[in-house]
């Protein structure tokens, strides 16, 4: 888990430096009219929005609380995966070690029952 820590804590840094430099050095609409104008920038857009659609599938998921994954599923789309990293970084540390409530989150314990009975 100390890896996956790692690696989420490197993605914060990478996209708070990039997010930083967009914002100072770039121009959202000059350069967005840009990316539109070419197809291939259009298909990275929506590659882009299908993975933190999904991602934002799994945070609804293990969520405990629905105004909590939707103001993480809104951040999501508009900081992108400065938001993933960030959210999978907490998810490690509150899981402490424990890859089920990591992935499962709050649903961990009703799954486990579940299968539990389905001997």
């Amino acid at each position: 888990m100390k890896i996956a820590k790692i690696i989420a804590l490197a993605g914060i840094l990478a996209m708070t430096a990039v997010l930083v430099n967009g914002f100072v050095n770039g121009n959202f609409s000059q350069d967005g009219a840009a990316l539109l104008a070419n197809p291939w920038g259009i298909v990275s857009l929506v590659d882009l929005y299908v993975g933190f659609f999904l991602f934002s599938l799994w945070i609804a998921f293990r969520e405990k609380n629905w105004l909590s994954a939707a103001i993480w599923i809104l951040l999501m789309m508009v900081l992108g995966f400065f938001t993933g990293s960030l959210y999978v970084f907490l998810a490690l540390i509150h899981s402490k070690g424990d890859w089920l409530s990591f992935f499962l989150g709050h649903k961990k314990e009703n799954l486990i029952k579940q299968y539990e009975g389905k001997d």
